[in-house]
């Protein structure tokens, strides 16, 4: 099945179905007087968070959804039908926006969770609701009300416990695959990942975590070098972040100049998720002698100044991934029971989320925006000129250089 993080889609609740004008016309039966009923009230949109789906391309291609309209009243005070709800299922992990305001109208966390997304319209009036003492004949009703209508934007995010980060070919899927059941792609070339992954880690009787491995960043990846920074969203909702390290890169270059590099995509996305817990973990150490180890242990903790747990492992050899598992468990579980105890530990988490979500929504937002003025042909300020902005170019000798993609 195809992944499918984010869409946009119109929804339309259900019209309100009209009142009746009736009057009771029944032999030996003089004027008997209005019995006209109400309309029913329009379906409603809503949301829905299952657990069975795990992406959004179900609304890739269908993207307008509407409910039933109520249908108008009867004669002899009969009420019209009600029209059926709409419910649309979403992937746990689902954000629900206003596509209009930029406003965040719900967010889908658990299974069964319910979003109204449009109301439907209310019910028209009859000709009964009129009567009165001084009014025996009414010939008023009233229209059902039309129902809301909406353009929203969805947004699904993984929910996982530990988020992997890391270059291109860091063993992120490798590792992945050695800790639990999961089996996404392991090659010997770069972006083998190119949708995020997913597996359950489990390390004892009813003790278990979730890890969530998403494509690798490159250098550049803030303005959209590789595959972007648009997966970076699905680790706004971790709770830990594993940042993996190659100890032997295949291309020679130095692992803490690749730390390095992964830091600085990571702040410009969003300089909150940078707060997040963090630990830092060398991999692929079977391929390196004790000595190598302990060296490049040393430089990359260095460069970094790194304060927080360090973990040396082979995911290959399944070196190391052990301890590893052990101790994510116990930072989740101590995490778990600090929040219960600590109200402003709590606080301060909730906070530190919220900025999270919005420094991302507001990076991916502006990176949307400078798209789009490139697909319009405008420069976006701050960006220097290109050679394949549709300008001609000369060379010195006044030739014109045609460039060839």
């Amino acid at each position: 099945m195809k992944f499918v993080d984010e869409v946009s889609i119109f929804v339309k609740a259900g019209d309100g179905g009209n009142g009746m004008m009736s009057f009771r016309r029944e032999k030996f039966i003089e004027k008997g007087g209005p019995n006209g009923g109400d309309g029913g009230d329009g379906g409603s949109v809503f949301l829905e968070a299952v657990e069975n789906l795990n992406t959004l391309v179900d609304y890739r291609y269908t993207r307008r959804f509407q409910a039933a309209n109520g249908q108008k009243g009867g004669s002899t005070d009969c009420t019209g039908a009600k029209g059926d709800d709409l419910i649309l299922p979403v992937p746990i992990g689902t954000t629900v926006i206003d596509a209009s305001t930029q406003e965040i109208i719900g967010d889908l966390t658990r299974a069964g969770q319910r979003l109204m997304v449009a109301q439907g319209g209310w019910h028209g009036l009859g000709n009964t609701r009129f009567k009165s003492s001084t009014n025996r004949a009414p010939r008023q009703t009233t229209p059902g009300k039309p129902g809301e209508s909406r353009d929203l934007k969805l947004e699904m995010k993984v929910l996982a416990d530990v988020g992997l980060l890391g270059l291109p070919n860091a063993g992120k899927s490798t590792l992945i695959r050695s800790v639990s059941a999961a089996k996404p792609k392991v090659a010997d070339y770069p972006f083998t990942t190119l949708v995020p992954n997913l597996g359950v880690v489990s390390v004892g009787p009813y003790k278990s975590f979730v890890v969530a491995d998403i494509p690798g960043l490159i250098e550049g990846a803030a303005e959209g070098a590789g595959l972007g920074i648009r997966f970076l969203k699905h680790l706004t909702r971790t709770r830990l972040l594993l940042h993996l390290v190659d100890m032997a890169p295949l291309d020679g270059s130095d692992p803490a100049d690749d730390a390095e590099t992964i830091l600085n995509e990571l702040s410009r996305f969003s300089p909150a998720l940078v707060e997040r817990d963090r630990w830092l973990v060398l991999n692929k150490a079977d391929q390196l002698l004790e000595d190598e180890r302990e060296e490049r242990l040393k430089a990359v903790v260095e460069r970094l100044q790194w304060t927080g747990p360090v973990f040396v492992i082979s995911a290959l050899e399944r070196e190391g991934t052990e301890a590893l598992s052990q101790a994510i468990m116990r930072y989740l579980d101590e995490r778990t029971l600090r929040i219960e105890e600590d109200p402003a530990f709590a606080e301060a988490l909730a906070e530190l989320d919220q900025r999270i979500e919005d420094e991302g929504r507001a990076r991916l937002q502006e990176l949307d925006d400078r798209r789009a003025l490139r697909r319009a042909g405008v420069k976006p300020v701050g960006e220097e000129d290109d050679d394949f902005d549709g300008d001609d170019d000369d060379d010195e000798d006044g030739a014109e250089i045609i460039y060839v993609r």
